[in-house]
């Protein structure tokens, strides 16, 4: 039982460390998104980041998933295909982002992306997965908030 213990704690202390060391440049993001006029070159690094951290996301979901009593159900399935479900949704984004002359005219692929992005924020938020993973859906989240912000869209919630 103390064994149990002291690893959960280790564990949700590295967690918190996590978050922490990403805090100042999340909060530094979601500062900027108030009375800030973005260019279409800010807008795009902002997508870019959540590209990334989505590919990185995805990878680490899954195999969490495949270490999870979950492994081999069409409960893991459907949830993996979400995950892929919002890493296709920021591919269209960005496709369309690339070939509109103004970021103001990607709305409409933004609120696809954080539609997507809301049952994975779900699973997340009431499922106990590995820190490594639920540290990047923070890194993710915060990124798909800050876009939230610029495109005057409902952020996705956050535990607290």
């Amino acid at each position: 039982m103390r064994k149990h213990f002291a690893r959960t704690m280790v564990g949700l202390m590295s967690c918190c460390l996590l978050l922490a060391l990403a805090a100042p440049g999340l909060a530094d993001y979601q500062g900027r998104t108030r009375g800030r006029a973005y260019t279409k070159a800010d807008v795009d690094r902002i997508i870019k980041r959540a590209e990334d951290r989505s590919d990185n996301f995805v990878k680490l979901f899954d195999k969490n998933l495949d270490r999870s009593a979950l492994d081999g159900t069409k409960r893991e399935d459907r949830l993996n295909d979400r995950a892929k479900d919002l890493e296709k949704a920021l591919d269209k984004l960005r496709k369309e982002f690339d070939r509109r002359d103004s970021w103001r005219e990607t709305r409409s692929e933004v609120e696809n992306v954080l539609e997507e992005a809301v049952g994975i924020n779900r699973v997340m938020l009431n499922s106990r997965l590995n820190r490594n993973v639920e540290a990047s859906w923070a890194l993710l989240r915060g990124d798909l908030n800050t876009l939230a912000g610029v495109y005057n869209l409902p952020k996705l919630k956050t535990r607290g």
